[in-house]
């Protein structure tokens, strides 16, 4: 099925989940929007998604939103609420907790360490 996808230019499943994520990354986002969005359900969406991006789906849009975010650190002045809400963090404690979790450094540390890499180049 995949492969008449592809002959016949369509976008697969996968690559439906992944336009929406990279447009809608800064909306409050559900498994099950990303299901509907694929015409599959959470477990087909998951196996495809992690044997293509490795990944499952939620964990590729957590991924996506923390690349954003280390980018607006490096790049802006904005706060971490700002930030938070701008890639879809509902709460910051939430962001602050994931970013550290997955980056090994604070927001703050990073936005620092980031900076001064920058700057030196």
């Amino acid at each position: 099925m995949l492969e008449n996808l592809k002959l016949k230019n369509e976008q697969s499943p996968v690559d439906l989940v992944l336009e929406y994520i990279h447009t809608n990354y800064s909306n409050k986002t559900t498994l099950e929007d990303l299901t509907k969005c694929a015409h599959l359900n959470r477990v087909s969406l998951n196996k495809m998604f992690q044997e293509r991006c490795g990944y499952t789906a939620m964990g590729y849009l957590l991924s996506h939103r923390l690349k954003v975010a280390a980018d607006l650190l490096t790049h802006t002045g904005m706060n971490l609420n700002d930030i938070a809400r701008a890639t879809g963090f509902e709460y910051d404690t939430y962001f602050i907790k994931q970013f550290t979790a997955k980056r090994g450094l604070s927001p703050t540390e990073y936005r620092n360490t980031s900076r001064q890499f920058a700057s030196s180049q």
